[in-house]
């Protein structure tokens, strides 16, 4: 080896099978004799099904078969369940999803009836044949309007539209200090729903074995045997070892395909009943219409400071809008998720939440990029510039005077920080933003009839996701080396970065080794991926699984029980005190003609790592816009990011990780909203001809650094990186352009900031001026 591979900045080894058209995703996978299916689904938002006539779609050419709910309930399939666990002060109401609607339809998309034909053309006509008459019914879709007493129900048996109310912290001790408190500021919050849009909409083909009674999915997905124990056990209520899933390469996830969505379900089903394969590849528009959505907050907070601006308190009151049912991982978001990073780098004594989830009469809402720790970070990082402005002191200085400096530091929540440099990313960002030179370019932008603006905001994240992970290492009989695990890449680059761990610790060229995932046949647990878990939950496994195949060929090399050694320092040692390094282990285990476990086959160890301790990815970032009141026009002239990841691995996939985080961040802060309308509850916002994402052009070079700090959580030493740039980005952008706007008098703005929405404000404040 030239060399130790943790820190070195590897190109990403898959990415010549993309850039050459040889990756394979689900849509280019061919199954002999296989059909297509299409979801029927609903045009309307609210309704009852009055009546439904598959006769002409049954008769169409090619089709194989409709199956509607009353199919799937005559064999038992059960509903999609909603298992996540949130402490919540009144109960959490789980109401039934089935794969298809039973009788009444809740939202835009909701699906209707499935069709099955030889050709994905003959399913779309045929199910554009079907015949639904349907009564339409109120619908609701603002979530706070939901909570009026008046409002249509999505449900029943949910008064009020609420599916559940969660409080966490001492609202007594608040009080105390807001009574206490000099100034307090309260800002009323939106945190604006986003369609997640990966590169690649959501797909699958399902497969059952009649022989051996077992199901097969192939799917684009990233949690596959979360996904899987769900199918057998609430869905299809089979032993575990007759479900078998496989995701092939994936085109981004970002927490939508972490969850079961009814149209897995549906392939399997019609599989099943039909004894060929069903595919089910999603078109961009039914994609918006069909897949978990993100955000939604509506949040009142208020934040309390003494008169030396020491923060007292902070209170968070927020209805997160949860669409018409609970998906799987949904009420974790704005509760359980987002309480672990409620008031950020600082050390606020007291804090409360009360989070309201409420049923509304859209697409559900789930996991995005962050997962309620951009949230969290969104409000703080919002109230300590309103409370600059009100108190005199700059936000750079308010900063400095709270931000966390001792460490371990246990959160008024209760989260135990281990360690960090808070304060010396702050002071590395605004070197590298050229602070000290902003007032002469904003001086500048003025002569030219242009509002510059410039703030710095920092973002704390608590990165484990699931805890837990498995992790095999195999000695093929070629010399190769496999790595197995239980964690999932959907354009991460773990085909890269895991080799190099393994190749530092093993001391063979990284070349040598395979990485192989996502397959619930080869592995047999493990927790996928999502919530920036991977290098930390993964990468322990790996080490764990590592260090017991290397025992067991140590064992073999002194002629002991792997139980007798003891490993320390590089060195397998003996109770009399023979050892071996475990280089030389190394070299012995990947020649199956010195070491073997039987029959030839190589050595191998795995390890089922219980980890459950939380990492914490943290930086400060320095956003500085420029914006033209005639047109309302923004330009994001610069970005500077200064982050804490831990140990980096590989720093050109972090910086990547981080680029892509910021992107997405930025596009919420500028671009992105979904839009349904009031009354109709239609989707205005289902398409790109109507939803806005960054491009290129909208973004600057950015000016990534790291400040590491190792993480002692782990044996690697890292922390997450993969959500970060999400987490920081809204509230730096946002800061930095109601810095440009305060000149106006303008002192709060709601993401998105579009060029319409700016001038609005803009307008708006220069006729209040003017006729004040």
């Amino acid at each position: 080896m030239d060399g130790p591979e943790t820190g070195r900045s590897r190109r990403r080894v898959e990415d010549l099978r993309f850039l050459t058209g040889a990756g394979r995703f689900v849509d280019d996978l061919v199954e002999p004799g296989q059909l297509f299916g299409c979801v029927l689904r609903s045009p309307v938002a609210h309704a009852r099904i009055a009546r439904l006539d598959l006769s002409a779609a049954l008769a169409a050419s090619e089709v194989r078969a409709v199956f509607t709910q009353a199919d799937l309930d005559a064999d038992g399939i059960g509903p999609l369940p909603c298992n996540v666990q949130v402490a919540t002060v009144s109960r959490l109401h789980v109401p039934p999803r089935p794969a298809l609607a039973a009788g009444r339809v809740r939202h835009v998309g909701d699906p209707v009836a499935f069709v099955v034909a030889d050709s994905a053309e003959a399913a779309r006509v045929a199910a554009e044949a079907a015949v639904v008459e349907y009564e339409d019914l109120p619908a609701v879709v603002d979530p706070v309007g939901a909570l009026d007493p008046a409002a249509p129900l999505v449900w029943n048996d949910a008064p009020g539209n609420l599916a559940f109310r969660f409080r966490k912290g001492d609202p007594v001790a608040v009080a105390a200090a807001f009574a206490d408190a000099t100034t307090i500021v309260e800002l009323a919050l939106e945190n604006n729903r986003v369609v997640v849009a990966p590169l690649e909409p959501r797909a699958a083909i399902g497969r059952y074995d009649a022989a051996e009674a077992c199901f097969d999915l192939v799917l684009s997905g990233q949690a596959v045997h979360d996904i899987r124990r769900q199918l057998a056990e609430d869905v299809f209520k089979v032993p575990l070892d007759r479900v078998h899933l496989v995701a092939p390469d994936v085109g981004g996830g970002f927490g939508a395909k972490n969850i079961l969505y009814p149209e897995l379900v549906l392939v399997l089903f019609a599989a099943r009943k039909l004894g060929r394969p069903v595919r089910w590849i999603s078109d961009r528009s039914e994609d918006f219409l069909s897949s978990a959505q993100g955000r939604s907050n509506h949040t009142v907070a208020r934040l309390g400071l003494d008169r030396e601006g020491r923060f007292l308190a902070l209170d968070v009151s927020t209805v997160a809008d949860m669409g018409a049912y609970l998906s799987a991982l949904g009420p974790a978001i704005p509760t359980n998720s987002a309480s672990s990073a409620m008031a950020g780098v600082y050390d606020i004594p007291a804090v409360a939440m009360d989070v309201r989830g409420v049923f509304t009469n859209t697409v559900p809402v789930d996991a995005y990029r962050g997962a309620g720790k951009p949230e969290a970070n969104y409000v703080i990082e919002r109230l300590v510039d309103l409370a600059a402005r009100r108190t005199g002191v700059t936000p750079l200085e308010l900063r400095r005077r709270n931000i966390i400096s001792h460490f371990p530091h246990r959160s008024a929540l209760g989260m135990l920080i281990e360690k960090g440099a808070f304060g010396g990313s702050l002071d590395a960002a605004l070197a590298a933003a050229e602070f000290d030179g902003f007032e002469a370019r904003r001086a500048e932008a003025r002569n030219r009839g242009r509002l510059r603006g410039l703030a710095l905001a920092c973002f704390l994240e608590t990165a484990r996701g699931q805890p837990g992970e498995w992790a095999r290492v195999q000695f093929e009989r070629d010399g190769t080396v496999t790595i197995l695990l239980g964690t999932q890449s959907n354009g991460q680059g773990h085909e890269t970065s895991f080799p190099q761990i393994a190749a530092d610790r093993l001391g063979l060229p990284v070349e040598r080794f395979r990485y192989v995932q996502a397959d619930t046949r080869k592995i047999p647990k493990g927790a996928g991926h999502g919530g920036a878990r991977s290098l930390h939950q993964g990468g322990s496994a790996l080490v764990s699984a590592m260090v017991a195949t290397a025992r067991s060929a140590a064992a073999q090399l002194l002629q002991t029980s792997g139980e007798g050694l003891s490993f320390a320092k590089g060195r397998f040692t003996t109770s009399d005190g023979r050892s071996v390094s475990l280089a030389t282990v190394a070299e012995a285990a990947a020649d199956p003609e010195q070491l073997s476990e039987g029959d030839g086959v190589g050595l191998g160890g795995e390890a089922d790592n219980p980890l459950d301790l939380v990492t914490f990815p943290n930086g400060c970032h320095v956003a500085e816009v420029e914006i033209d009141p005639e047109t309302g026009d923004i330009v994001l002239a610069r970005y500077v990011a200064v982050d804490d990841y831990g140990t980096l691995i590989n720093p050109v996939l972090t910086i990547g990780q981080v680029q892509g985080g910021l992107a997405q961040g930025i596009g919420q802060a500028i671009h992105e909203r979904t839009v349904y309308e009031a009354g109709s509850g239609q989707l205005l916002t289902a398409s790109f001809m109507d939803y806005g994402l960054p491009r290129a052009a909208d973004l600057p070079n950015f000016d990534i650094r790291f400040n590491p700090v190792a993480s002692a959580s782990n044996p690697l030493g890292v922390k997450g990186a993969g959500q970060a740039g999400c987490i920081g980005a809204p509230q730096t952008v946002v800061n930095a352009i109601l810095d440009a706007l305060f000149p106006l008098g303008i002192e709060a703005f709601d993401m998105p900031a579009t060029p319409e929405r700016l001038w609005r404000v803009i307008q708006k404040a220069i006729q209040a001026r003017g006729a004040g």
